[in-house]
């Protein structure tokens, strides 16, 4: 079993920055991809932002260079850097951890509101 844990996010105004953790723990596996998604309108989860093992980022169309993706893997750790937030990047962002399986974190609220 993998537990992801998120944290860093709450309230920011438009336009400003917040740093997005996602710390695994558990049976962690070297080669595991991890990712951040967020509820789309519909409640659908949609991909944000995701890393490969190898270190290779994929980002959504509407991050617009925004974010940035990256990981410790000593510390299994993800970390996703959101600059230039807008209202509509209010969300609850999971994180996902993907390997032979995968798992979700809770999920943590990102409000961009004045």
């Amino acid at each position: 079993q993998v537990q992801p844990v998120e944290s860093g996010g709450g309230l920011v105004q438009p336009g400003g920055s917040l740093r997005l953790s996602c710390k695994a723990s558990g049976r962690i596996d070297s080669i595991a991809s991890m990712g951040w998604y967020r509820l789309a309108p519909g409640e659908q989860r949609e991909l944000v932002a995701s890393i490969s093992s190898n270190n290779i980022p994929v980002y959504a169309e509407f991050v617009e260079g925004r974010f940035t993706i990256y990981r410790d893997n000593a510390k299994s750790t993800v970390y996703l850097q959101m600059n230039s937030l807008k209202p509509e990047d209010t969300s609850i962002y999971y994180c996902r951890y993907s390997a032979c399986r995968v798992f979700w974190g809770q999920g943590i609220q990102v409000t961009v509101s004045s």
